[in-house]
């Protein structure tokens, strides 16, 4: 039902109500038991149980537990342990994420006030806010939060904070009477108060019309609760991975065996042999380094003011082709300003940051003193006089106690120099005449020191010109001609077409034996002064990080509750709003099913006057165009786009707990440049994470294909079980972490992102894995047969000599995987963890050489001098042969 278009006769009919005596206890309880209790519901929770087992479906988990299982086979049982261990840490992990994101509704609840002044039996009483059904009678007043959705049907200067609801930055002045146009969208309408929303001035009564899940902030817990959560990228290739390497390795074992069974060796042997091989397939490590790269990307976020809450979104971030980001204090500083000033045909601007009072003034291109400009001196002074709100420094940074509108004339009149306390010193205030809605004024009558007194009045434009009949015209009193009034509309006009709310000044001087006791005639014949223009501007920081991101291939889209010529101005400040792009609103994207909206979304820069249901729908349109978005904001209306979008960023500073808790990442600074920031550090977590893919990849091709060819040549075994599980799991391991802390390459923001269909090989790392895993297996296998041609007899000196030969080439090429080009393209030193890493792999393998307790564990034995020249030179021949073909090719 409409309940904003009803009048109040048929409202309390439709409700059946009384709105003199209110609800009779016992129908209210009957309401109760039909309809239930004022409170969002939950969904299905999955028990704790099965939500830590589901943790084991991941498919590169089912890789390390097939890994598990052959170390079993192979007696190798600490390696299994080792394995379970990594497995059961990243169960835990995934398990503590999850129970995280349930509290997202939790969080929701909590906004709903504990208790509500409703009318029963004729008496106003507080009862839980649960217990309030439809039909009550509420009574709110400033600093309340509304319990329900109600109908407003008595107001006295109300206005009520919904940014949470709506995303606009100012709070919204309520009124009682119906509302006759169609299709409004929840910031419109004036007649209306929300659930979770907060009173900021003046108080009113409403009847409840909903609640529960049946309130605006009710169907956003539904879209909570139904929002599909979108797997990441990142965890799409490495499923897409461990299906290779485990269908490779099962290959690569029937291979083996039947090779072997075809050249008359017996069943098991080969068994024993192709598990071997299969061992060397899959690394089993990769999920642990994964998740340890994607931690220290994590700590180097925290640094850049970005808390990541969703591990895989760390890496998500660096394909994003999208970022869907809230106006209002993401790319806006959240502080309403004064930024154009006009006064008797004379137009000045104001610079400055946010609250902080220090600015200069400007005529033009050119700084002024204020003290030659009378007229905006009295302007300024008495918009600080005809004002409540305080000014104050909190953990370094000015905050105002306040309406945001007063806050601004505030800070511009201290811009100016004046201070509230010196003012009050000259100025007596003899009488106030507070702000009400439907005068749309505000008046205060003052005493200077010299006795005279005067009233200085503020308000809507509109209003305060036709209660004028003077203006200031150059410094001078004349006489308010249709003239006059038809260029001081003109100047409101220009104002409100650059999106600013303008506010008026005006005064009379009165005999200073007058008691005025009636605002009707206090607010009447007043000397009009001048306009105040006031935004909440742009960050200065945003402009260029959304060039940066353009030049990213990175589209940036504003998407907002704000007004259409607001959002309009601010876009075009800021870049993202062209002459090629399309602005859309609320009433069309009503209009418009997903499949309409895909047909232009990827034209389309800002949004205006949208809900939360349109933010999902952009956020779809977009999704199914083929783009990985990253959705901003900071209310509870965000929540549902934020959990839909293939990452959510949710705002610290002003974000709601449900945004929060709804998100992937979190900005500690509210700050849209800190996003980009993120998207670089995202980029090069994914290349770090390709880089040691690449390394293990291509070392374990190395050793399958040195077995291999072995048997395929009848050859011994030129590395055993342990040895090969010993080079994955340690001589791997620790250069691969170390490739996850290597600092990005000069040229990653200049890169288009990554479509969301590349796969893990793509851009030719599946020719680098198999040449450098080819040519590693190839030296490995000479090295090994030259030194058992050498000493038939002694096996396990060549399967030694093979084994150093394989870490040492690994631990070279490893240099060669910092870069797509080559070895020699970056600083070989430039990553000292690396550099740290490889000498301590080094170390580790001399100790299983040469350590006696530990040789015939790894059935190893001392190496000869001589034989090192052989391992050194075999083991440099895939890095350097590789990169001389890079300069050779480079330079044709």
């Amino acid at each position: 039902m409409k309940f904003h278009e009803m009048d109040k006769r048929k409202l309390e009919k439709a409700l059946n109500t009384d709105f003199t005596a209110g609800l009779k206890e016992v129908d209210a309880v009957k309401r109760r038991k039909q309809n239930g209790y004022n409170e969002l519901e939950e969904g299905e929770k999955q028990s704790a149980l099965l939500l830590f087992f589901s943790q084991f479906k991941d498919f590169m988990v089912l890789v390390l537990l097939a890994a598990t299982l052959i170390s079993g086979l192979l007696g190798e049982y600490i390696d299994a342990i080792a394995i379970i261990a990594i497995v059961i840490i990243n169960a835990f992990l995934g398990f503590f994420q999850e129970r995280k994101a349930e509290k997202s509704l939790q969080a929701l609840k909590e906004l709903s006030a504990p208790q509500a002044s409703v009318l029963r039996d004729g008496q106003w009483v507080k009862v839980p806010s649960r217990e309030i059904v439809v039909g009550d009678l509420l009574k709110f007043t400033s600093g309340d939060r509304i319990g329900a959705d109600v109908r407003l049907i008595e107001c006295s200067s109300l206005e009520i904070e919904e940014s949470a609801l709506t995303g606009e930055s100012v709070p919204v002045q309520k009124y009682p009477d119906e509302l006759t146009q169609g299709n409004l969208g929840i910031g419109d309408m004036e007649n209306m108060a929300f659930m979770g929303t907060m009173v900021t001035r003046g108080s009113g009564v409403g009847v409840v019309v909903a609640t529960g899940m049946k309130t605006a902030m009710g169907q956003i817990a539904d879209l909570l609760q139904n929002a599909e959560v979108m797997e990441t990228p990142l965890q799409r290739r490495l499923e897409q991975l461990g299906k290779i390497l485990i269908t490779g390795a099962l290959l690569l074992t029937a291979l083996v065996v039947i090779v072997g069974v075809i050249q008359g060796h017996d069943l098991y042997t080969m068994f024993l042999a192709g598990v071997s091989l299969a061992v060397a397939a899959i690394p089993e490590g990769l999920p642990a380094i994964v998740t340890v790269a994607l931690s220290l990307g994590v700590q180097r976020m925290i640094k850049k003011n970005a808390i990541v809450r969703k591990l895989p979104a760390v890496e998500t971030l660096g394909c994003a082709s999208v970022i869907c980001s809230d106006k209002t204090g993401t790319m806006t500083q959240n502080k309403m300003t004064v930024t154009h000033l006009w006064s008797g045909g004379h137009n000045w601007t104001v610079d400055g940051v946010g609250y902080e009072p220090k600015g200069s003034f400007y005529r033009g291109d050119n700084e002024i003193d204020i003290s030659n400009e009378k007229a905006l001196q009295q302007m300024l002074m008495f918009g600080l006089l005809c004002n409540h709100a305080e000014l104050s420094k909190k953990d370094k940074e000015y905050v105002i106690d306040g309406d945001p509108t007063e806050g601004a004339l505030l800070v511009a009149a201290m811009k100016a120099g004046y201070n509230r306390n010196s003012l009050l010193n000259q100025y007596k205030i003899v009488h106030e005449f507070p702000f009400d809605s439907a005068r749309k004024m505000m008046t205060v009558v003052v005493k200077d020191q010299n006795g005279r007194q005067f009233i200085v009045t503020k308000g809507a434009p509109d209003v305060l010109i036709n209660v004028s009949e003077s203006i200031l015209w150059d410094g001078k009193r004349q006489y308010l001609s249709s003239e006059m009034t038809d260029n001081v509309k003109g100047a409101i006009n220009d104002l409100g077409s650059q999106a600013l709310r303008t506010i008026a000044i005006g005064f009379k001087e009165v005999s200073s034996q007058t008691i005025l006791m009636d605002e009707k005639e206090a607010e009447k014949d007043l000397t009009f002064i001048g306009l105040q223009g006031m935004i909440d501007p742009p960050r200065p920081e945003v402009k260029q990080a959304v060039k940066e991101c353009k030049e990213a291939g990175i589209k940036t889209v504003m998407i907002t509750g704000d007004h259409v010529i607001t959002a309009k101005a601010i876009a075009g400040q800021l870049g993202i709003l062209t002459k090629d792009s399309k602005v859309l609103d609320g009433n069309a994207l009503n209009e418009m099913s997903v499949e309409e909206l895909e047909e232009v979304v990827d034209h389309v820069s800002v949004f205006a006057r949208v809900s939360p249901e349109h933010k999902l729908k952009i956020v779809k349109a977009l999704q199914n165009n083929g783009h990985i978005v990253a959705m901003t904001g900071d209310g509870v209306n965000d929540a549902p786009a934020i959990k839909a979008a293939d990452i959510g960023v949710a705002m610290g500073i002003t974000g709601t707990d449900v945004a929060k808790e709804a998100s992937a990442l979190v900005l500690l600074d509210d700050n849209f440049a800190t996003i980009k920031a993120a998207i670089k550090e995202g980029r090069n977590i994914y290349e770090n994470i390709r880089k040691f893919i690449r390394y293990l990849l291509a070392s374990n091709v190395g050793e399958i294909l040195v077995m291999l060819f072995a048997m395929l040549l009848a050859l011994p075994l030129p590395l055993v079980p342990i040895q090969i599980l010993w080079v994955n799991l340690v001589t791997d391991g620790l250069p691969a972490m170390a490739l996850g802390l290597d600092q990005p390459e000069d040229d990653v923001m200049k890169r288009n992102p990554r479509s969301p269909k590349e796969g893990v090989f793509a851009r030719g790392l599946g020719w680098k894995v198999i040449s450098r895993g080819f040519l590693i297996g190839i030296v490995t296998l000479i090295a090994f047969m030259v030194a058992y041609h050498n000493n038939p007899d002694h096996l396990a000196y060549a399967q030694t000599v093979a084994f150093a030969t394989l870490v040492m080439a690994q631990l070279i090429h490893v240099f060669d995987c910092r870069s797509e080009k080559s070895v020699f393209s970056r600083n070989p030193f430039g990553n000292k963890y690396l550099v740290w890493a490889v000498l301590s792999s080094v170390a580790l393998m001399f100790v299983v050489i040469y350590y006696p307790p530990l040789q015939p564990i790894f059935h190893t034995v001392s190496i000869a001098a001589r034989d090192w020249l052989l391992i050194m030179g075999l083991s440099a021949v895939p890095t350097f042969l590789l990169a001389g073909s890079f300069l050779i090719s480079k330079t044709k």
